[in-house]
């Protein structure tokens, strides 16, 4: 499968002269909204431009996807493993023993298991790519984006909500990315260059990779990961012998307990994060792409990338109390304690900064996805965001991350702490409906003449074919309600954490909420609506 050619051009002005009407048979027309002549034109120019993609949520029909093939299936791991072996997952391995107090055993074993819980739920998402069409919010055999295919879960409206909250959740991610690339080349320059800068520059470049879209995104991630590895393994050989394996939990009896869960579920998050955007990268796979293979290179790519850089992470971490140069740069900041990781590699450190250069530049792996998802997510939104190019998106999303960087660029541990672990209760609780949906009623379906048969991709686009997402929306904001009286946050501890020693368990009362409610609520809500 050729991925540097991802992305066809066949339909070059789909994303403003014809993304405003369904043309798939069986879908009923949208009343297309004017475009003025002038802006049509211009768009058309700067869509010709070569390798850029001019394809915004439309679906990727069958005809339009590139046959399949073994580096195809190797290209899906190659992606998450280079997306994710960056600095800003590496930073948060070190809350394990920073943050959360936590010796090397426990932080390793809690970073461990819940990467493999997390990677799980983004796998499982991911499926629904190649069978769609359609970005996540969609389906394997549907080729749509994750966050038009979270309509078939959640229905029309309530899916953009889940569309929302996942391009805050990108832009969250891009602001931690440019922080943390810009703390390193801070560091590296022995703060002659302002952190700003730095974030600077890695924005600037997400941004360029990310306006040209899949073609040149694919390319880029399917080398990025080599120097990214490379250096990695040099700093695994050089700061390994002061990573303290032996190091025991600065806390004690429940606090313990309650410090294990809230890493555990830290970590959790982290891989599941992007569980709302999986399948965005898989729209030019062919519907007879194997569901089973998808989900195993997906697991793999996540999984070998999060515990490489955890572990790094962690190791570090445990470090700290014994080295005094490594206390000192984590005073500085957690890009300063990553590249004292390499201090001392002759020749008088300057292949050492060299590295640290390489690792402050492996965030734009990362930045990368994030910023092509949240972009899609702003057409999902409605039919006007559907009428501004993807390519424009893209700049409004680096200008928004860039401005939060610039403002919160000396609170990095506690954006890590209380962002990432809020955006992960909604994302669990949206993988638990899709899950209860897919198992408990859509097989059902396909056994039973009385009720639908499976999924009709061609219906993305018409509310009138889709769920009405009442109980979706019903058990995701009861979801919300078990994660708010189970979260642990620096802003707010809910009454049953706090009752159970201050652990966060905010993820698993969401789940649990939403799981017992959904089904009860979507079979009633079948049996009144029939969809």
């Amino acid at each position: 499968m050729d991925h540097s050619a991802d992305v066809e051009k066949t339909h070059g002005t789909v994303d403003i002269s014809s993304r405003s009407s369904s043309t798939e048979k069986g879908s009923e027309p949208v009343v297309p909204i004017p475009i003025p002549p002038k802006l049509v034109r211009w768009n058309q120019r700067i869509e010709n431009l070569s390798g850029l993609e001019a394809r915004g949520i439309t679906r990727v029909l069958p005809d339009q996807r590139h046959a399949a093939s073994a580096f195809g299936y190797i290209q899906m791991a190659l992606l998450w493993f280079s997306a994710n072996i960056s600095a800003n997952n590496l930073a948060v391995g070190m809350l394990g023993p920073l943050l959360f107090e936590l010796g090397f055993l426990d932080s390793a074993m809690c970073s461990v298991f819940g990467i493999f819980v997390g990677s799980s739920a983004t796998a499982y998402m991911s499926i629904w790519g190649a069978q769609s069409g359609n970005r996540t919010m969609e389906y394997p055999r549907s080729n749509m984006p994750k966050q038009i295919v979270a309509r078939y879960f959640m229905g029309y409206w309530p899916a953009k909500i889940a569309c929302f909250l996942n391009m805050v959740l990108m832009v969250g991610y891009g602001t931690i990315d440019c922080i943390i690339g810009g703390q390193i080349l801070s560091a590296v320059s022995g703060g002659s260059m302002p952190l700003i800068v730095g974030i600077v520059i890695v924005a600037l470049v997400s941004w360029v990779v990310a306006v040209f879209g899949m073609s040149i995104f694919h390319v880029y991630e399917r080398w990025a990961w080599i120097p990214q590895l490379i250096v990695l393994l040099i700093l695994i050989g050089f700061a390994g012998p002061s990573f303290n394996a032996s190091l025991p939990n600065a806390v004690q009896g429940s606090t313990t307990t309650a410090s294990r869960l809230s890493f555990f579920s830290l970590q959790l998050s982290v891989p599941a994060s992007w569980a709302a955007a999986a399948s965005d990268f898989y729209v030019y796979y062919p519907e007879s792409t194997k569901r089973s293979l998808v989900f195993l290179m997906t697991f793999t790519g996540l999984s070998l990338a999060f515990i490489l850089v955890n572990l790094i992470g962690i190791g570090l971490a445990s470090g700290v109390a014994t080295n005094p140069a490594w206390e000192a740069a984590n005073d500085v900041s957690s890009g300063a304690l990553i590249l004292a990781g390499f201090d001392g590699l002759p020749p008088r450190g300057g292949f050492g900064k060299f590295c640290g250069v390489i690792v402050a530049l492996g965030v734009i792996s990362n930045n990368i996805p994030g910023t092509y998802a949240a972009a899609l997510g702003c057409q999902v939104l409605g039919r006007y965001g559907k009428m501004v190019p993807r390519y424009l998106w893209v700049c409004v999303v680096v200008l928004v991350y860039f401005v939060c960087a610039a403002a919160g660029r000396d609170h990095l541990y506690a954006i890590f702490q209380n962002f990432l672990a809020l955006m992960g209760y909604w994302v669990m609780i949206f993988v638990a409906i899709v899950i209860e949906e897919h198992l408990l009623f859509r097989r059902r379906r396909r056994r039973s003449p009385r009720l639908l048969q499976g999924f009709d991709w061609t219906a993305w686009e018409d509310q009138k074919r889709l769920p009405l997402g009442i109980a979706a929306l019903i058990a995701f904001f009861v979801g919300w309600a078990g994660a708010i009286v189970g979260m642990h946050q620096t802003w707010y501890v809910g009454p049953v954490a706090e009752s159970v020693g201050g652990a966060d368990i905010g993820t698993w009362l969401g789940v649990a909420f939403a799981g017992v409610l959904f089904p009860p609520l979507r079979f009633l809500e079948l049996k009144k609506f029939g969809r």
